[in-house]
């Protein structure tokens, strides 16, 4: 409290010098001011005076006091009344101003900070006493009088990955890290570790922006977490929601890292470059995202020191490089823990591996797996294959790599890597696997998919799956999150997939990754939302690879791009599903043949998507196709054939072609009821659509009934919260207001 009392004071609005001891008078309780409206010296006040041994001290500490605050509706003027009330109800403060606020919710009433921090008030104690006690923190309380909601000031953590127990070392860099201000949104000031003990009034939100989805990922989960008015409207811009509301003035302090910063084009864009919309470019604006504001703290981690300059805006810019040799030798005993060795030894390691902490943590990892000591690993270090070395250590510096970083990661995870070749082949299938997804977030059930695949027996694969999950932890390859999801580290991906090039497996991996993430990736609705936001980097990953070329693998490429195309078309994003519906109609026809179900399918969503977006004569065109085709392969009253008969529908209803759009849709409905049932979901929408169309055509009454016998439907099968169900009731109370009439009737 001693130091934001002096932040306070070095405000020159607030002008919060302490008056020193001979102003700072508090008179005995039982003495009553002479007149009001008037200062002491103006009125002459005589009063004896209250001895404080505080004054004497002359350094102004503050002293903490614990207990119960009164709360009431009108400033309390006389101090024996209130020494009275305190003794009946036991409290030993008040606060006049916010009464009865508690029970609407809990907070911390705000009062006059300046008395607080001048020392005195002439007499009423509330002011400096509950000041000291609530102005903790001059960011979160701009001014006074203001009460706040509970996540204004609750802190939050927001951060995927358990605490570090084992981190050591980075004295200098967590200095400058917390010798910077937490004043300023545009400036990197915070160390990560142990903020939560440190900083317990900031929340914490981490943001990984190695790519546009993983960006708009973690912001959702921000407002999800943080329960942000708006988070569940899917037609909302979230990334714009987020900013205005850590923007806010009634808004806690926080800090956000901004994780793997490297691509400078993600965040400012380029001449004429595309928008963040464009998801599969991972290009765009993202900087105009970033929150600021006084009361904000933007850390960002990057490889990129152009990226970290503009980011950063010219200022506080701390290059993390290597470790000096006190900490290296302080993080190699931590991991070598029971393993005697020599503190030459352990300088030579670090040296050999130019002081690297990932290299450092690696080569301890093998030390212990293989219970040798430090002199054998230093010459397996000198027998390693050093063209094979500088092979593999080329493709970093392709990537952007800093041309005066060693090459000894790759030394060590070569090693490492032969290694577990030999204790767990499964282990190093897993690696090459996961080298071909997107690196961070990698979903547990990706891996029991391809483990399943591989393994005879369901038990004795999820036996084998764990072993060679716990190696390639072991070895620092991967690192496991809360969520039970997989973090590779870039360099790790980056050495696995130039090995399988060497090794000519690439093409192998890259077909097995794309046919997982094709089976596990749902097609995209409402209930799958989550999950496909959560899949979507890993289906561009793979997507985007090249694969063997076969026949089984180009099937999966067109299922994937099927089901990521009806994820964005649920979402609205017509552009995107049309560009990935179009890739998957034309890989479908040339496996399965455009008169196969599946093919229809997607042609059937493409002619949907085409609707959605006024292209009326090429839907129409489409779903006339698919209309007489699924006739004649499938059946008249086949589900299908159905869905595509309602589709044509509504698209003769966008054209005003109302009769045509009811008779199908009356026709779609009947045979639907016949064959799925009055209250199935399908049932449900061409009804919904009859609904529209009636009211259309001016029959109110008829589309009113049908519209609220829709909605009591969906209530009960798809529930209260379901878009469908809040559409249609959005839909009946319109209608019932424009028709007063029918509300007595069909009540």
């Amino acid at each position: 409290m001693a130091g934001y009392m002096e932040v306070l004071r070095g405000e020159p609005k607030l002008a919060a010098a302490y008056p020193g001891a001979t102003q700072d008078k508090l008179f005995e309780a039982t003495y009553r001011h002479v007149r009001d409206g008037m200062s002491c010296e103006e009125c002459a006040c005589n009063g004896r005076l209250v001895p404080r041994a505080r004054l004497d001290q002359g350094n102004g500490q503050p002293i903490v006091h614990f207990g119960l605050i009164g709360s009431g509706d009108t400033v309390m003027k006389s101090a024996k009344h209130r020494d009275d009330i305190a003794r009946k109800a036991g409290v030993i403060g008040f606060e006049m101003e916010s009464a009865g606020v508690w029970d609407a919710f809990p907070c911390v009433p705000q009062d006059q900070i300046v008395a607080a921090v001048r020392g005195g008030d002439g007499g009423g104690m509330h002011e400096g006493f509950l000041g000291l006690l609530g102005a903790f923190d001059s960011s979160i309380y701009p001014y006074p009088g203001a009460v706040y909601r509970p996540l204004s000031y609750v802190s939050i953590v927001l951060v995927p990955y358990p605490r570090n127990d084992s981190f050591v070392g980075r004295a200098s860099v967590l200095y400058k890290l917390k010798q910077l201000p937490l004043k300023s949104a545009s400036q990197a000031k915070v160390a990560i570790y142990g903020l939560g003990e440190a900083y317990p009034e900031i929340s914490v939100f981490w943001v990984h922006a190695s790519n546009a989805q993983r960006f708009c990922q973690a912001y959702a989960s921000i407002a999800q977490e943080c329960r942000i008015p708006g988070h569940d409207d899917p037609k909302i811009d979230i990334l714009t929601l987020v900013k205005r509301w850590l923007e806010r003035k009634d808004c806690c302090r926080w800090l956000m890292v901004i994780d793997n910063a490297d691509d400078i084009q993600l965040f400012f864009g380029q001449q004429g470059g595309s928008k963040i919309t464009d998801i599969s470019n991972n290009k765009g604006n993202l900087e105009r995202y970033l929150p600021e504001c006084r009361h904000g703290t933007i850390l960002v981690t990057t490889r990129n020191k152009q990226a970290g300059l503009k980011l950063a805006k010219g200022k506080h810019l701390i290059e993390v490089g290597k470790m000096d040799e006190g900490e290296t030798d302080q993080l190699l005993r931590t991991h070598l823990d029971g393993i005697s060795v020599a503190s030459n030894e352990l300088s030579t390691l670090s040296s050999r591996l130019e002081h690297l902490p990932l290299a450092l943590v690696q080569a301890a990892a093998f030390i212990q797996e293989n219970t040798i000591n430090v002199s054998k690993y230093l010459e397996l270090l000198d027998r390693s294959d050093q063209d094979l070395v500088d092979l593999l250590s080329e493709e970093f510096e392709t990537e952007g790599r800093d041309s005066e970083t060693p090459h000894a990661v790759a030394e060590t995870w070569i090693l490492s890597f032969e290694q577990i070749q030999r204790q767990n082949a499964f282990a190093g299938e897993l690696l090459s696997f996961m080298s071909l997804l997107d690196r961070q977030a990698i979903p547990l059930d990706f891996l029991s998919r391809y483990s399943q695949q591989k393994q005879d027996q369901e038990a004795r694969g999820e036996m084998l799956l764990t072993k060679a999950l716990g190696v390639l932890k072991a070895f620092s390859f991967i690192v496991e999150k809360n969520d039970h999801s997989f973090d590779m580290h870039r360099l790790v991906q980056l050495v696995t997939r130039r090995w399988l090039v060497k090794k000519r497996r690439i093409r192998h991996f890259a077909s097995q990754a794309l046919l997982t993430v094709s089976h596990c990736y749902p097609f995209g609705r409402y209930e799958t939302w989550v999950v496909c936001s959560a899949y979507l980097a890993h289906a561009y990953a793979v997507l985007g690879s090249e694969g063997t070329g076969s026949r089984d693998e180009k099937a999966g490429n067109a299922t994937l791009l099927h089901s990521v195309a009806g994820f964005f078309a649920d979402r609205g994003q017509w552009k995107d599903a049309e560009r990935l519906q179009l890739e998957a109609v034309k890989l479908r026809e040339e496996v399965l043949g455009s008169h196969h179900p599946s093919t229809l399918t997607s042609v059937a969503n493409l002619a949907s998507t085409y609707r959605n977006q006024g292209r009326w004569e090429e839907a129409e065109k489409l779903g006339l196709q698919v209309v007489d085709t699924r006739k004649t392969k499938l059946g008249a009253d086949h589900p299908d054939t159905l869905t595509s008969m309602a589709n044509l529908a509504s698209t003769y209803w966008n054209q005003g072609r109302r009769e045509e759009a009811e008779k199908l849709f009356i026709q779609v409905i009947e045979t639907r009821k016949t064959k799925l049932g009055a209250d199935h979901p399908d049932t449900l929408t061409s009804m919904n659509n009859l609904a529209l169309v009636w009211k259309v055509m001016g029959r109110h009454r008829d589309a009113v009934g049908m519209i609220q016998t829709c909605f009591n439907l969906r209530q009960r099968v798809l529930g209260v919260g379901h878009p469908y169900t809040v559409s249609t009731l959005s839909a009946l109370e319109a209608w019932l207001k424009e028709n007063e009439e029918l509300v007595v009737e069909l009540s």
